[in-house]
């Protein structure tokens, strides 16, 4: 990636645990810049893995990033599906909000500054509790509200995935499927399979979103990144989309972690390798798409912009997609 001008130092604080859904502990990681600041803003990171596997070291370089951009990370885990199904997960990350905006004093962390990212299942999971905090329904958890969402190829119309899964194989054979518990074609399961659904949640008090996809991803196809920023764009709420040409699923995870046998449909490692890929962007409120170049200072770039950081990192990847200042902020 390009040498930023200036770095902080950063300090991890590994293993901490927080209080998940079922009240159980779960793990996190946090990574404190220095900056001189009374307070930083904090991004919770979710990692993927079908909802099924993977933890909090699947992930970006964290530290590097709040090195960065002055903004603190915390990588949790939460349960997988192998020992609870929905909605546990989301249970678990609305619980580590509720967590960092209560306790995150302790650790410089500014309490109306949270924001949220999330790849794959953990996309969907930072999507969906975003929404679900803000939305207008009388049990919406409003304590666990955030400021912004970047959600990396998230699968959000889980019963569509399901049903289009591969011949031969069963519901339940499939992470959503997995995940949800239920056959989606039933009553009780097209219920649940509503709930985990974003867009069911979706309403005008949405925070901010940068999503992010690339066109040749077959195990989440980019259409769902797409509905999601169609309906954010119709509530009137600020979204990014950026549709990676060619690229494959897992692009902003880190390189050599994957299964051998799902390598030949993942792409890690292959962002912060190539530093910067082609892209067609969407804004809303701009009603052209235009093609641009982007990478995680993009990513980095939002969230200082959404969470009020002076320091943004000057070494944008993005084209301007209109003259300078003109892109809604």
């Amino acid at each position: 990636m390009t040498t930023p001008s200036f770095s902080y130092p950063v300090r991890r604080e590994a293993a901490l645990e927080y209080a998940g859904g079922n009240g159980a502990a779960q793990l996190m990681d946090l990574y404190l810049p220095h900056t001189g600041a009374t307070s930083v803003p904090v991004v919770i990171w979710l990692h993927g893995g079908g909802w099924f596997t993977g933890d909090r070291t699947l992930a970006p370089d964290l530290a590097a990033t709040a090195a960065r951009t002055g903004i603190a990370f915390a990588s949790i885990e939460y349960r997988l599906s192998g020992e609870a199904t929905f909605p546990a997960p989301l249970d678990d990350v609305i619980a580590a909000i509720r967590h960092l905006r209560i306790h995150g004093s302790q650790w410089g962390l500014d309490a109306e500054r949270i924001g949220l990212w999330g790849a794959s299942a953990g996309a969907h999971l930072a999507a969906l509790s975003a929404l679900t905090a803000s939305s207008a329904e009388a049990d919406a958890p409003a304590d666990a509200q955030v400021s912004c969402v970047v959600a990396c190829y998230p699968p959000v119309d889980l019963e569509l995935i399901i049903n289009q899964r591969p011949a031969g194989k069963t519901w339940d054979q499939t992470p959503e499927g997995r995940l949800l518990g239920v056959e989606p074609n039933t009553a009780a399961g097209q219920a649940i399979a509503r709930a985990a659904n974003p867009l069911t949640h979706l309403s005008a008090q949405a925070p901010p979103f940068l999503l992010c996809h690339g066109t040749a991803d077959v195990l989440v196809p980019h259409l769902h990144s797409q509905k999601l920023f169609d309906q954010l764009q119709s509530a009137g709420v600020h979204a990014r989309l950026y549709l990676l040409e060619g690229y494959r699923h897992g692009f902003v995870n880190p390189p050599g972690r994957l299964d051998v046998e799902i390598a030949a449909v993942m792409d890690d490692g292959r962002l912060e390798t190539e530093v910067s890929a082609a892209a067609v962007a969407q804004v809303t409120g701009h009603p052209d798409s235009q093609d641009v170049f982007f990478g995680f200072t993009d990513i980095e770039n939002f969230l200082s912009e959404r969470l009020g950081v002076s320091d943004s990192n000057p070494q944008t990847t993005t084209r301007p997609l209109t003259t300078s200042g003109d892109i809604p902020s």
